[in-house]
């Protein structure tokens, strides 16, 4: 018997003052049986990064064909194609067709190990950038994963906080690649 998804609610306020982006969203996840709380909230992480009205959740773990987290258009074409952790080259170049943008959020020690052994694939991927989070972020974000969460994520001069309650996460995004 398959197991199911365990589903999470999240109420969060995003204060993005980088792209003047001031929102309350709604958010249900279903974190599939095999993803932890680290790369579901690293997928809060990303929503909150690039939040917008048309962004969504996509089955990303769980169907090799939609990502993490997109963006698309009115006419249905993805404008952001989003992943979470340590994607393969060809997945990641397959995207990078389909999309107007390809944005990956790496988070495990051995990240660097990983992107040292594909950087070199992905070099003609213009329309890729690669973020990497601290492991130690990482595992303080995994912290306030919660069924219920109220969170709270302000962005300001390249600066990220998340937060829950009493407990605040400094986020320091690595860049492994950027566009162009």
């Amino acid at each position: 018997m398959a197991l199911k998804s365990t589903i999470y609610k999240a109420e969060l306020n995003i204060s993005d003052m980088d792209r003047g982006y001031y929102a309350d969203h709604s958010l249900t996840i279903a974190r599939h049986p095999s993803e932890t709380d680290e790369r579901m909230m690293i997928r809060v992480l990303a929503f909150a990064i690039h939040a917008s009205e048309r962004l969504s959740f996509g089955r990303g773990i769980s169907d090799t064909e939609e990502p993490d987290f997109w963006l698309k258009d009115y006419t249905d074409a993805i404008q952001l194609w989003g992943e979470v952790g340590q994607p393969e080259d060809r997945r990641l170049l397959k995207a990078c067709g389909r999309a107007e943008q390809v944005v990956v959020y790496s988070f495990a020690h051995a990240s660097s190990i990983w992107w040292k052994g594909i950087n070199s694939r992905l070099d003609r991927a213009k329309n890729l950038q690669v973020k990497n989070v601290a492991s130690a972020t990482s595992q303080e974000l995994a912290k306030m994963a919660q069924r219920s969460m109220q969170l709270q994520c302000t962005i300001q001069d390249g600066q990220i906080w998340m937060s829950a309650g009493d407990e605040s996460v400094q986020i320091d995004l690595e860049t492994f690649k950027d566009f162009g």
